[in-house]
């Protein structure tokens, strides 16, 4: 199996998975043959409501094969809305060789939930993350724009890159992980662009996905 991670600037992300060993054994369950997602959120404080936004504009190759979703803002976060699409290329109509293409679009996150506490109010302009598929390889890439409350990330952002949040102290109050990838050995991928945990000094319990896709290798 060849590996290879790339990045740029701290704002694009790239994994390609390709030639799979004989008999090779996967770590985990199959990823989707193709999903994409704008996010989610599942969080709250002690004694308050709990805020709940479930899986944005979910689409798959198997249908929905596009969605879209307005904004949606609740206390403390708000996705702005955006598509996805989840899309199959037959190339070899012959032998019913297909591709895939599972990719979500994004615009305007703002996470306020920190403010409170003296954390940051993290924003995203846009971002995307899509994966692909062919019978012998597939390859994920994420990017991001127009960010703020996140600080600097290193070029290229390492797989499971934690980027702390914190308040002007020091105390810690979440934790931003960047480029999450699920790869369980057959080929597949899981990719998470950004996952926001939260840590006790918020006195917030749960956490924040922004976009994420999956694929596998085309039968």
């Amino acid at each position: 199996m060849r590996i290879t991670i790339a990045s740029r600037a701290g704002l694009v992300g790239a994994l390609l998975l390709a030639g799979l060993g004989v008999g090779m054994t996967p770590a985990a369950a199959s990823n989707p043959a193709g999903v994409a997602s704008l996010g989610s959120a599942a969080f709250g404080k002690a004694g308050q409501t709990p805020i709940a936004i479930s899986s944005l504009a979910d689409c798959a190759v198997e249908g929905p094969t596009a969605n879209s979703s307005g904004v949606v803002s609740k206390t403390g976060i708000t996705f702005g809305g955006g598509t996805t699409t989840c899309t199959t290329t037959v190339v070899d109509p012959a032998n019913g060789v297909t591709t895939t293409k599972s990719e979500a679009k994004g615009q305007d996150f703002e996470l306020s939930a920190l403010v409170s506490t003296g954390g940051p109010r993290i924003k995203l302009r846009s971002y995307s993350v899509s994966c692909t598929a062919t019978q012998s390889n597939t390859n994920a890439t994420w990017s991001y724009g127009g960010a703020t409350g996140l600080g600097t990330l290193p070029s290229p952002v390492p797989v499971g890159y934690v980027k702390p949040i914190t308040k002007s102290d020091g105390t810690l109050l979440a934790e931003a992980i960047f480029n999450e990838q699920a790869l369980p050995g057959d080929g597949s991928i899981g990719q998470t662009m950004l996952r926001i945990k939260f840590a006790p000094a918020s006195n917030i319990t749960g956490e924040v996905i922004v976009g994420r896709a999956a694929c596998s290798p085309t039968p």
